[in-house]
């Protein structure tokens, strides 16, 4: 599944050249907790989630389709499909905006307060799900699922790009196209920014429904949302706009940090997961045909190291401790069960054992947080 694997892992190598660029030229300063948990935060979960998407469009495509587009010209159904995929994900993000229930979905996207392209990668556990009723038309009227994966990864692509904090004004492409000057608009921490600028590629889809604006506030402004904080834990991070939106009484609230991590402790260990991530996209693809069990031990154990992960993003010392363990059963589980010869694997597996014990002895931590420990 290397035409899957390949875009995501460069992915991963924009995001973090982009990072290291803003950081040596000073033109944005860079957290690099909040990319961490940018690079951490939809990971496995939303992956698995995207299969179902891509599972119910095929199933859909096979069964029910109406077969409108059997004899249409290929040309044409690549067009119809590059213009309907961004229809239909115009008003998809419009209704998120609007909605309570998708807006818990599509906040945690939104929450992110440093605009660069880690932020195209921030997104709940379930933003894939509310994409289900959007596009299932487009397997009914007979779009056949290869030309709709190519098309998505294309769209997507386009929405990633639009998250750079370094390309200027693209003159006249600006009049078609969303930009990056035209979604920095819709990233304001003001709503009547945020709800404007929907488009995911073209721009005119906002201009014909009204909901268009040009320009970045002239007054001093900021990214993200105004009001609670996003969680550094994915699990939180997904889970707490659910129990804030149907007003449940068990909402945990935040606690003191007992440690501090360094930022390359937890950028390092972000990395590594996304690296095996790119590894299970190598080795299952979207990974509904043939589940097995040692595939859901996998994606269970990468779901585990995520959550790890934010707890040690957020100071808690259960996050140190389930890291560790995870990042040594991951290895012994590819040794007992999955064995796979290539070296990618066999790096990736040593590299995250490593990180895990160097965490558990220290690493990354500051000395009065060692101390703590040893008196507790």
């Amino acid at each position: 599944m290397t035409d899957l694997a390949l875009p995501i892992a460069f992915v991963l190598l924009l995001v973090l050249g982009e990072t290291l660029i803003l950081t040596w030229t000073r033109r944005q300063s860079v957290d690099w907790h909040d990319v961490a948990f940018n690079l951490n935060s939809g990971h496995i979960v939303m992956w698995l989630f995207r299969g179902l998407e891509m599972a119910c469009f095929g199933y859909l495509e096979a069964h029910y389709s109406r077969g409108y587009l059997d004899n249409w010209p290929l040309p044409l159904v690549w067009l119809f499909a590059l213009l309907v995929w961004d229809f239909c994900f115009y008003w998809l993000h419009r209704l998120h905006h609007h909605f309570g229930a998708m807006w818990a979905v599509h906040v945690v996207h939104h929450q992110g307060e440093h605009y660069n392209l880690s932020l195209g990668v921030r997104n709940s556990w379930y933003s894939s799900l509310t994409s289900i009723p959007f596009f299932m038309l487009l397997a009914l009227i007979g779009l056949p699922l290869e030309i709709f994966a190519a098309v998505s990864i294309l769209h997507y692509s386009i929405q990633l790009f639009n998250h750079n904090a370094l390309t200027p004004s693209l003159g006249i492409l600006e009049k078609i196209f969303v930009t990056p000057s035209h979604h920095r608009v819709h990233h304001v921490n003001d709503m009547a920014y945020a709800n404007t600028n929907f488009g995911g590629s073209f721009i005119f889809w906002d201009k014909l429904f009204g909901t268009f604006c040009p320009a970045l506030p002239e007054t001093p402004f900021g990214y993200g949302v105004k009001g609670e904080k996003s969680s550094a834990n994915p699990f939180w991070a997904s889970n707490l706009p659910f129990l804030r939106y149907a007003r449940s009484p068990f909402v945990p609230g935040g606690k003191a940090r007992l440690y501090h991590c360094s930022p390359f402790s937890i950028i390092s260990g972000a990395i590594l997961l996304f690296v095996l991530l790119v590894g299970y996209i190598w080795q299952y693809g979207y990974g509904y045909a043939g589940i097995s069990l040692p595939q859901v031990a996998l994606s269970v154990l990468l779901v585990a190291g995520c959550i790890a992960l934010g707890g040690m993003m957020e100071g808690r010392r259960w996050g140190t401790q389930a890291w560790l363990l995870i990042t040594l059963a991951l290895p012994l589980f590819f040794i007992a069960h999955l064995g796979w010869p290539q070296l990618y694997w066999q790096a990736a597996m040593g590299g995250i054992a490593l990180h895990g014990a160097a965490v558990a002895l220290g690493w990354g931590r500051k000395a009065s947080d060692l101390a703590g420990d040893a008196m507790t």
